[in-house]
């Protein structure tokens, strides 16, 4: 994988990328997060994204996408009459919340920016577990996307997926050495007020900080 010198980051204001963030503006080379409103109804997450990109002085993009919600159909991230699944991700149920080639949209969208600004990469924090549930997070996805950001200008966008090979708990790890403030953070899949605790995302959030051996400073609702 090539690296870029100007960068866009896909940023939710979720863990992982939250740590790619602080990671990326650590070296120097971002230029802007780009977040995207799809209608989901965890959207308090840009809430989140936005008061990062505030304390690291980065400048903050919203794309409005909640017109797409049509197009994604019904999954349990966008459809309001549908319920968040509870359980870990290998359970088959977790499959309702796929949201059709999220990351493909979200990542073209992206380098559409980045074309527009002058950058000559997109980053996006997928990570090793994440392919387990979602198709658009496999690595043989992303490689085939990047040969198409490759094409796609007059010169080529790179790529990034810095956590590629990592799993949350390494990411966690790699969070807390940059001194990522992780309260600051959304996962949840529900729209409450705190973390339920009984969603994939919540589960899958809650053991990469015992695996990682760092406090979790999140409040969760369950905490069964």
């Amino acid at each position: 994988m090539s690296s870029a010198n100007s960068i866009v980051a896909i940023y939710s204001g979720g863990l992982d990328s939250t740590v790619m963030l602080y990671q990326l503006a650590s070296e120097g080379r971002l230029r802007e997060a780009v977040s995207f409103d799809y209608g989901q109804r965890h959207s308090k997450e840009l809430a989140f994204a936005r008061q990062n990109c505030e304390a690291l002085g980065i400048p903050h993009f919203v794309c409005d996408m909640r017109s797409m919600t049509k197009i994604f159909g019904r999954n349990s991230l966008t459809s309001a009459d549908m319920e968040v699944p509870e359980g870990s991700y290998a359970d088959e149920n977790m499959k309702s919340t796929v949201v059709p080639n999220r990351n493909m949209i979200m990542v073209s969208a992206a380098a559409a920016r980045a074309i527009s600004i002058g950058c000559d990469g997109v980053a996006y924090a997928a990570h090793s577990g994440d392919h387990a549930i979602y198709p658009d997070c496999r690595s043989e996805f992303a490689d085939a996307l990047e040969k198409v950001l490759a094409l796609c200008h007059y010169t080529p966008i790179t790529l990034m997926r810095p956590f590629v090979n990592c799993s949350k708990a390494d990411i966690v790890g790699i969070g807390a050495k940059l001194g990522v403030d992780f309260s600051k953070t959304w996962s949840c899949y529900k729209a409450g007020a705190l973390h339920c605790g009984k969603c994939g995302t919540c589960m899958e959030r809650r053991q990469a900080f015992e695996i990682a051996g760092v406090k979790d400073p999140t409040q969760y609702l369950s905490n069964t």
